[in-house]
């Protein structure tokens, strides 16, 4: 397993906020993203950087697959941790970690395939 140098949390509100303070407890810098209207939120004042990952539809921010890991790779992030909901189960963007060198907080690519779509 690769150093964890910064976990970026691909979520935002209370369960950011909760991923926050566990990587806090274990010394691991946070990065938090947000959205236009998530500037002011909890989470980012919390996390140790944030950055701005999209306008307010979540299809533009918060499951913009290619903008976080472009967010992941600027802030020299090893680990992303995706939180609930939004990109949590989707197999493309496990395997976009992957081949980006970036580790992912969740089942492999194969491992959401197996689990079937909802």
């Amino acid at each position: 397993m690769r150093e964890i140098k910064k976990v970026l949390i691909a979520n935002r509100g209370e369960i950011a906020c909760r991923i926050i303070k566990t990587a806090n407890k274990l010394r691991i810098p946070t990065i938090a993203i947000y959205s236009d209207i998530d500037r002011t939120s909890k989470h980012v004042s919390l996390a140790d950087e944030s950055y701005y990952v999209g306008q307010n539809p979540s299809s533009q921010s918060y499951l913009n697959m290619d903008k976080i890991i472009e967010i992941a790779i600027q802030s020299n992030t090893t680990l992303i941790h995706p939180g609930f909901g939004f990109l949590s189960e989707n197999k493309e963007f496990s395997k976009l970690c992957r081949d980006n060198d970036i580790s992912f907080v969740g089942p492999s690519e194969y491992a959401i395939n197996l689990m079937g779509s909802k």
